[in-house]
């Protein structure tokens, strides 16, 4: 059997036939919720967070475009997060320039992945962010360069400088 496409069940979804979502919600919470929890470091604001984006999926059915599904998703999910922050009264003006938290460890993580975890903590946010979209999401180029309102290639290009950054942060730690 065929699996059909995230953009062909979102476009089904925004023409009103909302049984299909759980199909959404079924692929891609996870990811969600693994993005919000390793930008805020917060697991229940990323439980929150996860269902605010899949019910800000239904109140905007209708803005989506027929474009990239993840892109569109996830941009959803970079605005609830930037939205929270912003309703605590963070001092920020965009999302380069949120704090986030440092995620903490599991009690039973090992080393190499502290190591990496405290790494990741001391990028810049808006970098952070994009190691975290590529790398742990895979989500790719073009998509990532959608999201943050670059080119391919420019988000390719940081990318790869902040992964130059993060190893040296990451040897300079062990």
């Amino acid at each position: 059997m065929e699996t059909i496409s995230d953009e062909m069940i979102m476009q089904k979804v925004s023409e009103g036939n909302l049984d299909l979502l759980k199909e959404l919600f079924d692929r891609h919470h996870k990811h969600v919720y693994n993005f919000l929890y390793k930008m805020s470091g917060d697991r229940m604001l990323a439980e929150d967070l996860t269902q605010d984006v899949f019910y800000k999926l239904i109140k905007y059915r209708h803005s989506y475009n027929n474009g990239s599904f993840l892109s569109w998703m996830f941009t959803i999910a970079r605005n609830s997060l930037k939205t929270h922050y912003t309703r605590k009264h963070k001092a920020h003006d965009d999302i380069e320039v949120l704090a986030y938290k440092a995620v903490e460890e599991e009690d039973n993580a090992t080393e190499n992945n502290a190591h990496l975890q405290y790494a990741l903590s001391k990028l810049d946010p808006y970098d952070r962010e994009l190691v975290i979209l590529n790398r742990y999401q895979e989500i790719k180029y073009d998509d990532l360069a959608q999201i943050m309102g670059s080119t391919p290639g420019a988000v390719k290009t940081k990318v790869c400088r902040i992964l130059k950054k993060l190893k040296n942060i990451y040897l300079e730690s062990i």
